[in-house]
């Protein structure tokens, strides 16, 4: 991607070349709050090293820069004083908020995002656990020259393929802390590993690198300040609420002992609000379709009776994430990230204009019904685990 970003920039005329001379291509951005205002860290694009085809001589692909002030902007103009070339957003692919500026609110550094000219908003905002912003953006990343890219790359295969993570765009992000009843929801990242080692060009040169990134489930905002996160399971059980599912994965035992896998295909959810009595209840209805993946233990999948089995578990065990994540978002953290108050509008206006000032009191009791319908509907070349059955022989 960005040697393409390079080549554009090559092409464009004598005037576009002088430009790439003098500037310093972002592709990464985090925020962090300090005593006396804001930390911004830039991860920047070393155009020598990321389109030589001879080798970077030893140089990394990014550089990071790091300044304070009492203003993101005014941060930003102090780290002229250390880059060669003047910061350039407009290439920007993640922005990550540290944890403790999320806990004491993201409002006011975000602003600069919705006034700056030379901004697209369609760069993704993950936050930091347990770490700085800082420190994220220090990491070398095996595979992807470009850290910037390997976390937006990952935030979007993992979305696709796995359900406990989510990808918000920062024009998203500012709509859902500006308007009032809205919460956010962001995705984790931490460091996993030796965080120090992760630093160095080591963690590049090693087939198991000693650090790595991940993503580690959901961050829930209560208007625009972090107030807890989600297990993994609990990430799932949002984005199936949410209808945010695409493809994931479960284990279900076997009725004689062992355990299947089993894809989800496809997943769409349903969600209805309904007042009765002055009374708001939310209705769930979540329809499956899923393949069996893997198979070890002694089943017979040529049987109508097995695949009824393996709906009945399936949905039971969906039901079960969905609950869990909807006592820890209403019990816990008393957020409505999850749209129930727009639900509750959509069903009932009238009614909704009488509750909404008390909105926030209401939604932690709100009683949601949850049913899931689970349609199997492959299971492969092969019907039955003959590998399993030769193991249980020997």
């Amino acid at each position: 991607m960005f040697l393409f970003i390079l080549f554009a920039l090559f092409i464009s005329g004598c005037e576009g070349k002088r430009e790439l001379n003098e500037l310093a291509i972002v592709v990464a951005m985090g925020i962090d709050k300090v005593e006396n205002g804001y930390e911004v860290t830039l991860q920047v694009v070393n155009p020598s090293a990321v389109s030589s085809k001879q080798g970077n001589g030893g140089q990394s692909s990014v550089v990071t820069y790091h300044a304070t002030g009492k203003s993101v902007f005014e941060a930003i103009r102090e780290m002229t004083t250390v880059t060669p070339r003047k910061p350039y957003f407009s290439h920007i692919q993640i922005l990550v908020l540290g944890k403790e500026l999320a806990k004491n609110g993201i409002s006011e550094s975000l602003d600069f995002f919705s006034r700056d000219h030379e901004l697209r908003s369609d760069f993704y905002v993950i936050v930091s656990d347990e770490t700085s912003a800082r420190e994220i953006l220090s990491i070398f990343t095996p595979l992807e020259k470009i850290p910037a890219s390997k976390l937006y790359n990952s935030l979007e295969v993992s979305d696709k393929a796995w359900a406990p993570t989510t990808h918000i765009h920062i024009h998203d992000l500012i709509k859902e802390i500006s308007e009032k009843g809205k919460n956010a929801v962001l995705t984790n990242v931490r460091i996993v590993g030796e965080a120090d080692l992760g630093k160095e060009r080591i963690n590049i040169e090693k087939i198991e690198p000693p650090a790595n990134l991940k993503y580690t489930g959901l961050a829930l905002f209560k208007q625009d300040k972090l107030v807890g996160t989600l297990t993994e399971n609990e990430s799932k059980g949002y984005n199936y609420i949410k209808n945010n599912v695409q493809n994931t994965l479960g284990i279900i035992a076997c009725p004689k002992g062992g355990n299947l896998s089993i894809e989800i295909t496809k997943a769409k959810t349903k969600m209805k609000g309904k007042v009765k009595n002055g009374v708001p209840s939310i209705n769930l209805k979540i329809n499956i379709k899923q393949n069996v993946s893997e198979v070890n233990c002694s089943i017979d999948l040529s049987k109508k009776k097995t695949y009824d089995y393996i709906n009945k578990k399936t949905e039971a065990r969906i039901k079960k994430i969905v609950e869990e994540a909807l006592d820890t978002i209403q019990k816990d953290y008393q957020a409505d990230v999850l749209g129930f108050g727009e639900a509750i509008y959509r069903a009932d206006y009238k009614e909704w204009k009488k509750i909404k000032n008390e909105w926030g009191e209401i939604f932690p009791y709100v009683k949601v019904n949850v049913s899931v319908d689970v349609e199997t509907i492959g299971s492969g070349t092969k019907i039955n685990s003959t590998l399993y059955e030769h193991d249980k022989k020997e």
